[in-house]
């Protein structure tokens, strides 16, 4: 595991680099981000801290919006982590009203009064300011969602199986509130511990970055 592994992440790392703010225009439509974050190493190289794609066609573009602009953490759970952890560590009992979903009207009316709003932008821009100044990221082109729900799913499962894919002491992700997230490394709760590449399936996934 820890050989293709550290194949996965030289082969990343590799790839042009984005930040924010980045170009929309050249990213593709569809496709899988690999995202890093500042002071995390694996493998002689940066260390990947999470792995994502979407659902909707032609809409990677604006999830990794939703993830680095787009001030709402109902919409991006990669953003309410990164909340929760921000918060967990500064022990802010606003922790508790940033749990609360307000994504469905339902919600909203029954939970809307009990939200200090002011405080919610607040944090909000907080968090908006971590990502946007300690995470890169690299993407490719995946048309096909199949496909693209497969390769996230197992690039995610070699990296959690890596026994030498460790996070920093200094990493915030270990101060999360959720357990996989400071047992895994990664800032990801689902896909973790599947089943990983082998290695033709790395050899074809070399294919769609254009390597030989």
């Amino acid at each position: 595991m820890s050989k293709i592994c550290g194949q996965l992440h030289q082969l990343f790392s590799s790839q042009k680099i984005f930040q924010f703010p980045f170009n929309r225009s050249q990213i593709p439509d569809n496709g899988i981000y690999i995202l890093f974050e500042d002071g995390e190493f694996a493998h002689g190289t940066r260390r990947i801290v999470r792995v994502g794609t979407h659902t909707g066609k032609d809409q990677l573009r604006s999830r990794l919006r939703q993830h680095f602009m787009q001030e709402n953490k109902d919409r991006s759970i990669f953003r309410k982590n990164i909340g929760r952890t921000l918060l967990k560590k500064a022990d802010d009992p606003f922790l508790h009203q940033w749990e609360l979903d307000l994504t469905t009207r339902a919600a909203r009316e029954k939970y809307q009064a009990q939200i200090d709003q002011h405080y919610l932008t607040t944090v909000e821009k907080m968090v908006s300011d971590y990502l946007q100044k300690h995470f890169q990221f690299t993407v490719f082109e995946v048309q096909d969602k199949t496909i693209r729900m497969n390769l996230e799913s197992k690039i995610i499962s070699t990296i959690s199986k890596c026994e030498e894919c460790k996070p920093s002491p200094t990493w915030l992700g270990l101060h999360s509130p959720k357990a996989k997230i400071c047992e895994s490394g990664l800032w990801l709760v689902n896909e973790l511990y599947k089943e990983p590449l082998n290695e033709v399936e790395f050899e074809n996934l070399k294919a769609y970055l254009g390597k030989p």
